[in-house]
């Protein structure tokens, strides 16, 4: 997942977009716990996903509200 392509999209998409990957890192945790983790590598990759989208939620309300502010 690109940070370009994140930007591309609305807001209702970056919050589907992120509910969908804390499910993933969830699963990933129970797999984990049950000892059937395949990927361990993922973790590092979805917490990482998870922090791009939540930047650019940010970035986003903070330029909506420079322009509100204007």
């Amino acid at each position: 997942m690109d940070a370009k392509e994140l930007r591309s999209k609305s807001n209702q998409e970056l919050r589907d977009e992120l509910t969908a990957l804390h499910k993933e890192q969830f699963n990933l945790r129970m797999q984990r716990a049950i000892g059937q983790a395949a990927r361990p590598n993922q973790f590092s990759i979805v917490r990482r996903n998870i922090a791009r989208v939540q930047t650019v939620i940010s970035e986003k309300r903070i330029a909506n509200s420079a322009k509100v502010g204007e």
